[in-house]
């Protein structure tokens, strides 16, 4: 029996349930990865893989984990999608299978992985799929998610998710999307546009849009997985470096984001001993490393922004002049509305709530509910109370997050008690 990865739980030399369902999440997007590239057909390497998985449940309970179980499922797929192919009674399937089965003993390309993951991130990416589309096949195929997991993630009915999925899967099948890296040419709007999805999927984990609780720690889990996975096989990308970096800074927060019973705690509130110090410390390198580089973008401003955050045990100890001035550099670099909106809340810190809400004037948020809880913390600290529970009453319209509900409902009882 092969001696099982120490990292696998087993009993009595047996691995649990639970063992392999662990090797499932870690090893299903690599295997896929690399299927794609062996059988040029996306929904065929899923199957595959997942015939592979099920010989695992057959097979290891009885012969142990081997001692790459990624190599056995990725073989075990190769085998599985032969014989599939095989069974196949279509020319053409008979035609694909002749020409896999020239290369059926060739080793699997474990060097390869990571490209393969790379280029299977950048064909979920493709700029002819929908965000939407483009978040759903990330997850789904590269971030390890099940289509069930998917929809209940963005709280849709599963047979949507599933659609929504085929119908991706589809159009890169008969738009001829290319499986590859893209040359340098078109590497740069291209990586941009995995970049954002990225942060899409960790924005939703983060805040939630919808939902009881504030996060879905799960969707920032995968997203910071897909964003290692960038920043290893990118090292000289200094967005990508960026990137990663605020997400691990931002993450150092999630325990101290909510109380026990799932309240919702503003920034300043926070107990920054429960902040988590490997996490910090990781952004932290990743930001010196990217100001040593000298070529600064807006993922890499805005993890300087956290970064500075992060430098101090006390809020009341921040340096809010150093983030007013790297978010003067973020709106000369990509001026949003959202950027000017997050600069508005230094400046009140700066110079004052007057001047910061003359800033939202004409800011076009009128549907961001953010916007309006701002908007209406800053009218409360000038003493207009009025005006700020019409503007909380406004910012609770629009979310659906029932940690912010929540909190919004708080701030406008404060404010008529006061």
């Amino acid at each position: 029996m092969a001696k099982p990865d120490g990292n696998i739980p087993v009993e009595g030399g047996v691995p649990t349930a639970s063992a392999i369902d662990r090797v499932f999440r870690e090893e299903y997007g690599r295997a896929v990865a690399v299927l794609v590239r062996f059988l040029g057909h996306i929904d065929l390497a899923e199957e595959a893989v997942a015939d592979a998985f099920e010989a695992a449940v057959l097979h290891w309970p009885t012969t142990g984990v081997p001692p790459s179980p990624g190599g056995w499922i990725i073989v075990t797929a190769r085998h599985r999608a032969l014989d599939r192919l095989r069974r196949e009674a279509t020319r053409g399937a008979r035609h694909a299978h002749a020409e896999l089965l020239q290369r059926q003993d060739e080793p699997p390309e474990e060097s390869a992985v990571r490209d393969d993951r790379l280029r299977l991130i950048f064909t979920c990416c493709h700029p002819a799929l929908s965000t939407a589309a483009q978040v759903a096949l990330t997850l789904r195929l590269v971030g390890r998610l099940t289509t069930p997991e998917i929809a209940h993630a963005f709280l849709v009915p599963e047979p949507t998710m599933a659609q929504r999925l085929v119908r991706a899967k589809a159009k890169i099948r008969d738009a001829g999307i290319p499986y590859r890296v893209p040359d340098d040419l078109e590497l740069a709007p291209r990586l941009q546009g995995v970049l954002a999805v990225v942060y899409l999927i960790f924005n939703e984990g983060y805040a939630a849009s919808s939902g009881p609780r504030l996060m879905r720690e799960e969707l920032c889990a995968e997203a910071l997985r897909l964003g290692r996975v960038l920043a290893e096989l990118l090292p000289e990308d200094g967005e990508t470096q960026g990137l990663l970096a605020l997400m691990l800074l931002m993450a150092s927060r999630q325990a101290a984001r909510t109380t026990p019973a799932g309240a919702l705690v503003p920034l300043p509130d926070q107990d920054r001993a429960s902040w988590d110090g490997a996490l910090i410390q990781e952004g932290q390198a990743l930001v010196r490393r990217c100001l040593v580089r000298n070529r600064p973008g807006p993922y890499q401003i805005q993890a300087a922004i956290n970064a500075v955050h992060s430098d101090t045990r006390h809020a009341g100890d921040t340096d809010w002049r150093q983030i007013l001035a790297l978010y003067d550099q973020l709106l000369s670099m990509a001026p949003t509305p959202v950027a000017a909106l997050n600069r508005a809340v230094a400046v009140a810190e700066v110079e004052g709530p007057q001047a910061a809400l003359a800033i939202l004037i004409g800011l076009p948020l009128e549907g961001y509910h953010l916007f309006h809880a701002v908007r209406a913390d800053l009218l409360a600290r000038l003493g207009r109370a009025p005006e700020a529970r019409s503007a909380y009453e406004r910012a609770a319209g629009l979310t659906g997050n029932g940690a912010e509900l929540a909190f919004l409902a708080t701030r406008m009882r404060q404010l008529q008690l006061g």
